[in-house]
Parts: C-alpha cells; sequence; structure tokens
C-alpha cells in the first residue's frame, strides 16, 4: 500500500484526502527547487567543492548509468553539501509558529509562558558564530565525522522542524533534492556566465526564500 492507499483508508471524504495530498506535495515543490538551485550557486562559486562532489559521484556510480535512489546512502560529500545548503539557505527562514501549552523555559534564558507563541529564527541559528565556525562560509568539510542531521534531533540544523508537528513532506523534499542535484551534477558539466565567475547571492523572499537573480550557467554533457 503506499501514501495515498492508506490515506483513503482512514479518511471517507476523497475530497479532503486529495487536498491533504495536494498541500504536502505542493508545500514541498518551491522548497525543493530552491534548494536545488542554492547549492548549485555555491558550487558554481566554490569549483573545487563541485569537483570533489562530482569524483565521488564517479566513484560510487560511475560514468554508464544515473543516479538512483538505491546510491545516495553512500554519496556521503553530497549530503554533507545538502546540509550546508540548508544551513546557509533555508528555504523557510522562520520555522512555523508554536503555542506553548504550559510555562517552559527554552535554552537558559527564554522564559515562554503558558498560550505564547513562539517563532524560532532557523535562519539566525544556521549563521550563528557562537553555534558554526565560520558561518558566512559555504564549507560542506564542517559535517565530516559529524554526527549533526537534517530530521529534527539537532537544534543547530532544523530546517524542517523538529518533534510531533515537523514537517510530513521532509522525506520526501530530501529524496528529491538529493537525486536531482546528484543527476545534475554528474551528468553535466557546470561552468559560470558571470564576470569574475562570482554570482550574486542576495536573496529575494516569495514563497520561499529564492536567489535574488536566477541562476544562470553554461552547461555541457560530461
Amino acid at each position: 500500500m503506499d501514501f495515498m492507499d492508506i490515506l483513503l483508508q482512514h479518511q471517507e471524504d476523497e475530497e479532503v484526502a486529495k487536498a491533504t495530498l495536494m498541500e504536502l506535495l505542493a508545500a514541498g515543490t518551491d522548497t525543493s527547487a530552491c534548494t536545488t538551485e542554492w547549492a548549485l550557486l555555491e558550487l558554481l562559486n566554490n569549483p573545487e567543492i563541485m569537483r570533489k562532489a562530482q569524483e565521488e559521484l564517479d566513484t560510487v556510480v560511475g560514468r554508464d548509468r544515473m543516479v538512483t535512489e538505491s546510491d545516495l546512502h553512500k554519496l556521503l560529500y553530497l549530503e554533507d553539501i545538502v546540509k550546508e545548503t540548508f544551513r546557509l539557505h533555508p528555504p523557510a527562514p522562520l520555522l512555523m509558529p508554536r503555542m506553548s501549552t504550559q510555562a517552559c523555559v527554552l535554552g537558559e534564558s527564554f522564559d515562554i509562558p503558558k498560550g505564547a507563541t513562539t517563532i524560532i529564527n532557523f535562519y539566525a541559528i544556521g549563521r550563528d558564530p557562537r553555534v558554526w565556525d565560520k558561518p558566512e562560509k559555504f564549507w560542506p568539510e564542517r559535517f565530516q565525522g559529524s554526527t549533526i542531521d537534517v530530521k529534527g534531533q539537532d537544534f543547530e540544523l532544523i530546517p524542517f522542524g523538529c518533534g510531533r508537528r515537523i514537517c510530513p513532506g521532509m522525506l520526501l523534499g530530501l529524496k528529491s533534492v538529493y537525486l536531482t542535484l546528484a543527476n545534475l551534477i554528474h551528468g553535466f558539466n557546470w561552468e559560470p556566465v558571470v564576470r569574475g565567475g562570482s554570482y550574486n547571492m542576495d536573496e529575494a523572499f516569495m514563497s520561499v526564500i529564492w536567489p535574488k537573480l536566477p541562476l544562470q550557467a553554461k552547461v555541457t554533457s560530461l
């Protein structure tokens, strides 16, 4: 049984089931697309990182086929690149508001009264020098040998939120980004087309945080 089968089994109203499915898919479209675009921009600005990612893909996958889902758990450097992209360029800078059901203390100094609404600024956490070494630098190697993951257990890196209300499309979104990015850099050679080779990394806030200037690159088959 797939997700739709289970949803229909527990939901009598098919319209509600359809709306739920559309909500999950729509929520993962812009977020996955902008994350992939940010990753490509950072790789174009950092050709040595691009080279290392392509070498890993050549070693794990080879040159005679595309990347498949079964390859993803072996692509550790690619995973680090995606983590670093989420850290520097989260699609949603503010995590969904939470209402406190009882008084509590966040960290050591934030007293949250019962009934208060709390919004977590994940964008600020990702660039906080007290949390990250060289926070403004795109440096996937910071995750090598680290157990920090994006799945809601490490509060330094929670682009999908955490707890019972973590993003329900997290696994779909992650696999979409991994597969898309892996096949784009595995199947093609990417070269910058901007003068000086360094892209403008300014941000534009719409449904999610997109690059202010769309990605432009020279792409040739490998």
